[in-house]
Order: C-alpha cells, then structure tokens, then sequence
C-alpha cells in the first residue's frame, strides 16, 4: 500500500513534465530529429531538476516538524524565568562585588596573581635547642622553650609580562615571609624575572642555589627550608642563570642549567680577628644537568649531577670552594615518592644558611686551610590517600675531623617526620618531630628534640 502511494506520488510530481511534452509534441513533429531531440534532453533536465526540488521542499518540511516542539511537550522556562527579579538582581550584585574584590591589577595591566600560605605553627623544643623557634644545632643544655607564631606566613605575587624579542615571553614571581627575629618587616625569601622561550630560558634574580633546587616537605620549617645545617645547602642567592630543554623521546629529556652566582661570604666562617679581612660576597659558577624520564602521567624519575665553583679571600690568601651533587627524584610506584640530594667539597659554607659556619681555618700565622666536607638528605614520601600524606626525613653534614679545631662541629645530622592532612581543598593539618644530633670536636653529642602543630590555608 505504501509503495502504491508512493508511485502514484511520483506520477503527480512528474505530471508537469509529461503535460508540456505532450503538448509541444505536435507542432514539433515537423521539425527535424536533432532538433527534437535537444528539445526533449532539456525537458528532461527540467524534469529531473523539478524532481530534486521537491526532494529538498520535504525535507526541510520534516526537519522544521522535528525540530518544532509539540505543544504537549513544551519545555519548562529557564530558571532565570522562574526566580523573581529583586532576587536575581540580589545574586548579580553578590557577583560583581566578590568580583571587585579579587581582582588584582598591576599598573601596567598584566596579569598579575597573589598567591601564598598563611600559617600558624605552635611549637615545643627540648632543654637543648638554645631558644631558637626551629635549633639546627643542638647547644648546651637550657631551658625547654615553646610558642606559637604567624612569622612563616609567606605572601606571594605572579607575574606575566608581554611578548619579547624571538617571540618569548615575560614573566616572573615575588615571595616574602615575616621571619626575621625581632621585626615586623616583610623578608624577601625569592624573586626573579623570567624570559621564557619554550625550550629555553634566562633568569634574574634571588633563587636558591642552582646545584640544589629540592627539598624536604615540612610546614613546620617555612622560614628556614628543612635540614638546614644537616645536607641541604639551600640559602637564596642573587644569580642569572640559563636554561636549556633536550628531547630525546616524547617522555625523555634533558634539562641543562648553567648561571653566575653571588656567594655570601660574611658571617659564614669562625675566622677569629681575620672577619673585617673577608670579601663580604663573591662571584661562582655553577651548573645543573638533569635526565628525567616519565613513565606516564604520574609516575617520573629524575636525576641531576650538578657542581660550584668559586674563591673566597682572606687574610691576603684565595681559598677555592668547589662541590660536585647529585639530587634525584623517583616515584615508580605513585604510592612512594623518594627524594633527595648529597654534596662533596670542600669551603662551602658560604653557600648558605644551609651549611655550618666553618668552611676554613685561618692558623695564628696567617695560613689558611679549607673545610673538606660532604652530607646530603633524602626523603620517603607515601601518599596514603588523596587527602592524607606521609613523610620521612633525614640529613647529614659531615666536615673532615682533622680539618677542625677544639669546639667545633665534627657532625650535625637531624632526622624526623610528619603527616599532611588536607582538610578542605586549600586546607593543611601537619604534626612533625624531629630531633638534631650535633657532635662537637673534643666534646660531647648533643641532642634537641622538635615537634610542631601546623594549621595552613592555601591561596
């Protein structure tokens, strides 16, 4: 029956055509036979053309019927529509004012984003930390000390500029802290302008040294990094560094940093009467060279080897300092994170915060003699859940014995740990205790034990 009526349906349709060959075919009868028959090809142009026509007219006639909805199942209002007017102006002056609120904007109108961490630590040391709020040392016996403070906050700007020569791009970022004893001032922990070319870049600025870029997690020490004095040499810098990419493969790499640093040589040596004869700061060189390999998204493993290079002056004498590192970072198992770093050299103290003031001994007759040493840190991390976090942590500075005099530092390790429980999305719980072990040329072995309650909120 359908088919029926779709032949019949067609027969209409072609019925025009039909009717005008009919009709022009008798006064067309004397004509000759091509002419005909150029005649009859263009009526059946005409004809197919008609068809198509007809075609397309009902296929657009099923599209609008689907598209249209029927009026039984008309579809509810937007909400917009439903919500009264004073309640939707009500929500759009709330936006525009939390809005107004976060947005920062620089003179220049780049973008510019404020970041940071505003931490509370309340804190515990035993009779031997020597009243500081996190000892690295262990000191003679005293009193046991305790407290809470706001100073590790730390205040953070970002910062993206315009598009320079070659086509790379600025950028950059600002980090301050309110650590300093004694004072309410702002500190500046790091800083730096960027120029980024994708697989190269040239940096300026306060970073830490370039041999060492990682180090342990901890909340509890914020203004000072971890193990500082116990294998991380992690003091900030003045530097102007490059940066090269490698590709060796769509997962492997080579990462290559090589810059010129500024050392800060006062108050970092027990040089006696020799100290107004030391060049507050020197120029270094140094370098890093990291392989890194990713397993997937996740999982990754990185080694660098990495070296300082540089020369102290006092009492009329060069003293080299130069170190050779290697850091690492490994999670081949996404569960398990391993991380850490160690050094050999010699006259490192000016390397930072990080290191024990005795990096050489000047004699009574003026000669003067560089502190061999060597240490390093590592650290195992596992990541119970997504919100829950373990760490173990431990580190070591070693200097060479005969190269000390009576009181000094032979050793200093430290060693602890912590969790981090993530309590909303920008929220960190951490509990850490550690203790510092310091043994003294021709004294005794110190200890100091540490432990810290941490609350952060994350922005």
């Amino acid at each position: 029956m359908h088919s029926a009526h779709r032949t019949f349906r067609k027969g209409l349709h072609a019925a025009p055509g039909i009717f005008l060959g009919l009709l022009f075919a008798a006064p067309l009868g004397a004509q000759s036979s091509p002419e005909l028959q150029q005649i009859l090809t263009r009526l059946e142009r005409l004809e197919q053309q008609n068809r198509e026509l007809m075609q397309e007219v009902h296929s657009l006639r099923e599209e609008l019927a689907t598209a249209r909805p029927r009026p039984a199942q008309e579809t509810a209002p937007p909400p917009s529509e439903t919500v009264p007017l004073d309640e939707r102006v009500a929500v759009a002056e709330r936006r525009i004012d939390e809005q107004a609120q976060s947005k920062v904007e620089s003179s220049q109108r780049f973008p510019l984003r404020v970041t940071g961490i505003a931490l509370f630590n309340t804190y515990l040391n035993s009779k031997q930390g020597g009243g500081a709020e996190y000892p690295t040392i262990a000191s003679a016996p005293g009193a046991a000390t305790g407290g809470a403070t706001l100073r590790q906050t730390v205040l953070g700007l970002e910062y993206q500029g315009p598009e320079t020569f070659a086509g790379g791009r600025v950028k950059g970022s600002l980090y301050m802290d309110f650590f300093p004893a004694g004072t309410q001032a702002l500190r500046i922990r790091t800083g730096d302008v960027e120029l980024d070319w994708g697989s190269r870049s040239l940096l300026a600025g306060l970073e830490k040294p370039i041999f060492n870029p990682r180090e342990p997690n901890s909340l509890a020490q914020v203004g000072i990094s971890p193990l500082t004095g116990a294998g991380n040499l992690w003091l900030w810098i003045p530097q102007l560094r490059f940066e090269q990419d490698f590709s060796f493969g769509p997962r492997t790499g080579l990462r290559a940093q090589v810059g010129v640093v500024q050392t800060r040589e006062s108050q970092s040596y027990q040089a006696g009467n020799y100290v107004p004869e030391l060049e507050a700061a020197r120029p270094g060189l140094e370098g890093r060279f990291e392989f890194f390999h990713r397993l997937d998204d996740d999982r990754r493993i990185e080694f660098a080897p990495g070296f300082h290079q540089s020369v102290s002056h006092v009492a009329d004498s060069s003293v080299a300092s130069n170190l050779v590192s290697l850091d690492w970072f490994a999670n081949p198992w996404r569960k398990l994170e391993f991380t850490g770093a160690l050094y050999s050299g010699q006259n490192v103290a000016h390397l930072g915060t990080g290191a024990i003031r005795q990096g050489f001994v000047v004699f009574g007759d003026g000669n003067v003699r560089p502190v061999h040493g060597k240490g390093g840190w590592a650290q195992l991390t596992w990541l119970a859940t997504r919100r829950l976090s373990f760490n173990l942590f431990a580190g070591r500075q070693d200097d060479r014995n005969r190269d000390l005099l009576q009181g000094w530092i032979g050793y200093n390790q430290a060693y602890g740990a912590n969790f981090f429980y993530r309590l909303a999305p920008n929220v960190l719980m951490s509990l850490e205790t550690s203790q510092v072990r310091t043994s003294y040329i021709g004294g005794n072995l110190l200890r100091n034990n540490h432990y810290d309650l941490a609350l952060a909120y994350l922005f």
